[in-house]
């Protein structure tokens, strides 16, 4: 049995949010929480957040021990973008290309 969480329009780029998600991949949850907490970037915090839903939901949905669980899988997928306009010089104008990211979180009982 899988539990899985999602989080959908996170407002950072899916590069960004991939280097964070490759280094849970795979961990039990308790270290992965830990690997959370004390990450330097700032898109760690929503991770987390999306982590701890997925360990909630299993243990809510589908009563697993919390200490057996692991992070099966972790994915990150691209977004709708938002396209603004910046004015420049003599007129003119740039595009602003603002990315979004959707997070996947599943955790599974290790066995």
């Amino acid at each position: 049995m899988e539990a899985v969480a999602k989080l959908m329009n996170l407002p950072v780029s899916p590069t960004k949010v991939r280097l964070v998600i490759d280094q849970i991949r795979g961990l039990r949850v308790d270290n992965a929480l830990r690997t959370l907490e004390f990450s330097t970037k700032r898109v760690a915090h929503s991770v987390q957040k999306t982590l701890k839903s997925a360990i909630a939901n299993a243990e809510n949905n589908f009563g697993m021990d919390v200490d057996t669980l692991i992070v099966s899988q972790a994915s990150v997928d691209k977004g709708t973008v938002m396209k603004r306009f910046r004015p420049r010089a003599r007129g003119r104008a740039s595009r602003v290309i603002k990315r979004t990211s959707h997070v996947t979180i599943t955790v599974r009982a290790e066995s």
